[in-house]
């Protein structure tokens, strides 16, 4: 079979495109942003979103909290410095990036057992029902952990699209104790709609639990205006918490007093220092603490959302939308005959921070993209995953990545073996 010839790069239509780069980049209100994170050099970051880029802040809190509030303080520093209260001052944060009031979110522990303890106490909220609804194109580990509470709590769990829900619920709506799902699909990109999903649980009787991760820091969600009952998030994606940085729950306030939290930890308990025998749960959200935080990695999610300050997540939103729309441009053009497919959706309003690109050498050509400097990932078979953080990535960025993809391609780097061979992490 003789190979197509491939085309070639239009110089003319490079500088349009660069042009139009530098028109969108000097009118970005949050170039700025860029100075609060500590970037290799030649390094254009655009994974998707497994872990943020170092932020500035980070070092040094890191460095204090261990030479001197742990060298100096010892114990002392539970008090001296409010390592107790970490968990709640943290959450909050996290809570104003989220449309949370203060008193609604804690920061500490995984993100996989917060959905443990969410999704139980969400169905012990609707003891009478036994159904529990999750979405089959979940990330696995929420789909692992409703399999799992389900044989605890003795339920049926239902696999059901988001497009599939409202004929699910109009058939078994007064079954559904609790609903499980994400605002953004991990692989795609795409963006559903919460304010419909939320109302549409919640009017069937259901308890609804969003899954935050590819959402909380790139964009708004507004968990209390929407009335969301509870939600979980990871700390090191669009919040550059770091490696394994703590995750956060939410429980809205009117939920707190029924809220039976399943792994009923000392730290959650009304006097946890009286070292009672018996368990009294503590009041609000803090009745959701388990163990001992994990206060190290806390004070270096808390450094990193510094990078926020004075920053609305409307602005994170409309530049968010301005950079995947524009990769998706230079995708159409750059790429154009390759044998690439966008899969994110092309309407802003149903798509997350990031642009999936679907082809069948998906692995290597990321591979080939690290070898050049340009850092995304790939999910499993065949998806590209590029996520644009608002606060460090720059439209320049976003080009320069799709003119290493194609040359990438064009000079059939991907077909060397040390791309081809799959490291333990993809």
């Amino acid at each position: 079979m003789s190979r197509q010839p491939v085309p070639t790069e239009s110089a003319t239509t490079l500088e349009e495109l660069r042009a139009q780069a530098s028109v969108l980049d000097a009118a970005d209100p949050l170039a700025a942003q860029r100075e609060r994170f500590l970037l290799p050099d030649g390094i254009v970051y655009l994974d998707g979103n497994s872990l943020g880029a170092l932020p500035a802040a980070v070092p040094e809190a890191l460095a204090d909290a261990v030479r001197r509030q742990w060298g100096e303080g010892l114990i002392r520093s539970w008090n001296e410095h409010r390592w107790w209260q970490a968990p709640l001052r943290v959450g909050d944060t996290i809570g104003r990036l989220l449309g949370a009031a203060p008193g609604q979110t804690v920061a500490g522990d995984s993100t996989s057992v917060h959905l443990f303890n969410a999704l139980t106490a969400a169905a012990r909220l609707r003891p009478a029902r036994r159904l529990l609804l999750t979405d089959p194109g979940h990330f696995p580990t929420d789909t692992y952990i409703a399999d799992s509470v389900a044989r605890l709590l003795g339920l049926e769990v239902l696999r059901v699209a988001v497009a599939d829900l409202p004929r699910c619920l109009a058939e078994r709506g007064h079954e559904v104790a609790v609903a499980g799902y994400s605002p953004v699909d991990y692989r795609t990109g795409e963006l559903y709609d919460m304010a419909a999903v939320t109302r549409a649980v919640q009017e069937a009787g259901g308890v609804m639990l969003w899954d935050l991760c590819h959402a909380a820091g790139a964009l708004p969600v507004r968990l209390d205006e929407l009335g969301v009952d509870l939600a979980v998030g990871c700390g090191y994606k669009f919040l550059s918490g770091g490696p394994g940085a703590p995750a956060f729950l939410y429980v809205a306030r009117r939920h707190q007093d029924a809220f039976d939290q399943p792994l009923t930890g000392w730290n959650g308990h009304a006097d946890p220092f009286a070292l009672s025998g018996d368990y009294s749960p503590a009041r609000g959200v803090e009745r959701a603490r388990i163990g001992t935080p994990p206060i190290l990695s806390l004070l270096a999610l808390e450094a990193a959302l510094t990078a926020f300050e004075g920053i609305g997540m409307e602005q994170v939103r409309a530049k968010s939308l301005s950079l995947t729309g524009f990769l998706m441009d230079c995708a159409d053009i750059l790429l154009d005959g390759l044998g690439f497919t966008v899969v994110t959706p092309r309407q802003p309003h149903r798509r997350g921070s990031q642009v999936a690109l679907r082809h069948p050498e998906a692995y290597p050509l990321v591979s080939a993209l690290a070898a050049r400097g340009v850092i995304g990932d790939m999910r499993a078979p065949d998806l590209l995953r590029f996520g644009v953080n608002s606060l460090y990535v720059s439209h320049h960025d976003v080009l320069t990545a799709v003119r290493h993809l194609r040359q990438a391609l064009t000079l059939r780097e991907h077909l060397e073996p040390r791309h081809r061979q799959r490291a333990a992490v993809t």
